[in-house]
């Protein structure tokens, strides 16, 4: 066995190495045996290894799976975003299994603590040159995002890739155009406009029907202009005439810029100055918690004039928790 090979590939490979590795170093199935009898390594998999018998790290555990499921295969959806992003990245704690992807023509026998995704066209979306081999931030993030329970956390997995800067809306919507075959691409396309644009028209939208219409709540203006006197010649978000409630949808994914910020606090304030009540929602109280969020603006549509009572949406409704 080349045993400087086999030093210089755990070295590459966080200490992690697979059985045909070495028998392409020159090893044999003795030499692994041996190995292992001296507790110099330890198994991580069915015929990948590690070269200690402590913990293992997650990279070593991420190696480990791209090692076991063969030649080509590649971290896959939050897995290969965490190995782009770091530790920080929130998707994907170390007690998660590690997500592999495969090409569509092989079949990996399960193992714990791995999941394998067979994938069309796979060698088009990966980096192999990555350490370990990834799918492409953006393949990734688009695939994690469509595999959320929800809107709010398939739009969330969508900001956090544009938050830790490790790609853009732009090209994220350049990745959705170029598949051919993608579930909710319409859906996609608008809210990467809105991450990009810093837009919420994905919001008004989900206000509108799922909040307002959905619970009885009297018919808002959408998009109301006010003349320059009241308020500096703004539009608001939802505008309730003649009850003094205006609602701002903020579907901006990331901390303001200083500018931004300040405009919306001057318009807060102009609001207060008019004796007037502004409500700021975002992407959790409509598509997380529709409901609550409904029964809480019919009170303050309530404290401030209106008549009408909001309705359940359906029997597991839970206006009442407002």
């Amino acid at each position: 066995m080349d045993d400087e090979a086999v030093a210089e590939l755990l070295t590459q490979q966080e200490g992690v190495i697979c059985h045909r590795q070495v028998l392409a170093c020159g090893g044999s199935y003795h030499d692994v045996r041996r190995m292992l009898r001296r507790r110099e390594w330890a198994p991580v998999h069915p015929g990948v290894y590690v070269n200690h018998t402590g913990t293992t790290t997650w990279r070593q555990r991420a190696w480990a799976a791209v090692l076991y499921a063969g030649p080509g295969a590649a971290l896959d959806r939050e897995s290969a975003l965490r190995s782009e992003v770091g530790p920080g990245w929130r998707g994907c704690p170390d007690s998660d299994p590690i997500r592999v992807a495969v090409d569509v023509r092989r079949t990996v026998k399960a193992t714990p603590g791995v999941r394998v995704r067979r994938v069309a066209g796979l060698a088009a979306k990966v980096r192999e040159s990555a350490s370990p081999p990834r799918m492409r931030v953006e393949e990734a993030t688009l695939d994690f995002a469509l595999s959320r329970e929800d809107d709010h956390a398939a739009f969330e997995a969508l900001a956090a890739s544009v938050r830790a800067r490790s790609t853009t809306a732009e090209r994220l919507l350049d990745a959705v155009v170029a598949r051919q075959r993608i579930s909710r691409r319409r859906w996609l396309v608008d809210v990467l406009t809105d991450i990009r644009d810093g837009s919420c028209s994905v919001l008004e939208h989900g206000y509108l029907t799922r909040v307002e219409r959905a619970h009885g709540l009297p018919r808002s203006r959408r998009q109301h202009h006010e003349e320059p006197a009241a308020a500096h010649g703004l539009y608001r978000d939802v505008h309730y005439e003649g009850l003094g409630v205006e609602v701002e949808l903020d579907g901006r994914a990331f901390h303001d810029e200083p500018n931004q910020k300040d405009d919306d606090l001057d318009r807060d304030l102009d609001l207060v100055v008019q004796q007037r009540t502004s409500v700021r929602l975002g992407w959790g109280q409509v598509y997380r918690r529709t409901c609550r969020t409904a029964g809480r603006v019919a009170r303050i549509l309530q404290a401030r004039g209106w008549e009408g009572t909001p309705t359940p949406c359906g029997p597991d409704c839970a206006l009442g928790d407002a």
